[in-house]
């Protein structure tokens, strides 16, 4: 017989903060992730979400490679303006350091 699994309670949804526009970027909008796991996959952007209770905070963005599309969640800093990640490197800073900014 399968032991049954303790899964935690959710969290209030009321502590977290999402926003569709961060950083220049709104929902929708094509991004680079830096992570080594997920080379040659495309991502647009979701949201920016902030724990209010610890202060935490990541970017969600949907996508993957091609014929795949996934929801995931990153660190601020793995997030670039698009086509700046090339193999591995960025070739810009990332969105939290220089955001895009509308001119």
């Amino acid at each position: 017989m399968p032991i049954p699994r303790v899964r935690p309670a959710p969290e209030d949804s009321s502590s977290f903060e999402r926003s569709a526009r961060w950083a220049g970027i709104a929902e929708g909008d094509l991004v680079d992730v830096l992570d080594d796991r997920e080379r040659g996959a495309t991502w647009r952007f979701v949201a920016h979400v902030t724990n209010r209770s610890t202060g935490a905070t990541w970017v969600e963005v949907v996508g993957g490679r091609h014929g795949d599309k996934r929801s995931r969640s990153f660190r601020v800093e793995q997030l670039y303006p698009h086509r700046t990640v090339r193999s591995g490197i960025a070739t810009a800073a990332p969105l939290n350091d220089a955001p895009r900014l509308p001119l």
